[in-house]
């Protein structure tokens, strides 16, 4: 009888690690801007995509240039970074969306302005 316990508990672990594995392979990666990347007027570049919780979102830009900041929705309106914002510099920032809307702008002078953030709705 001790057999057939492990038996079922394999069997549940097994199930568990199936599950996680297809809450990971259902993510998407998306590449902000298409072949530009993360550059001027992207602002409209989510629309018509869905989005989901877990997604990642590949930012390419030349970090010498441009950065990532995500923001709040004051921030994104306003292209300002409030202290403490989530500054991403690499030129190649892969960043997981979560639930609700997620909001990201260059914060360099007048990238923002010039259209150089998104906000992405994820599900």
């Amino acid at each position: 009888m001790a057999q057939g316990r492990g038996s079922v508990v394999a069997l549940g672990l097994a199930l568990l690690c199936l599950l996680i594995h297809s809450e990971v392979a259902e993510a998407a990666t998306y590449v902000v801007g298409g072949n530009s990347g993360w550059t001027f007027n992207v602002a409209s570049w989510p629309r018509g995509k869905s989005f989901r919780a877990g997604d990642v979102l590949v930012f390419n830009y030349n970090p010498s240039v441009h950065n990532v900041v995500a923001v709040s929705a004051a921030g994104y309106n306003s292209c300002s970074a409030p202290r403490g914002s989530r500054v991403y510099t690499s030129g190649k920032d892969r960043i997981t969306l979560a639930r609700g809307t997620n909001y990201f702008i260059c914060s360099f002078a007048g990238h923002c302005q010039s259209g150089m953030k998104i906000a992405v709705t994820a599900a």
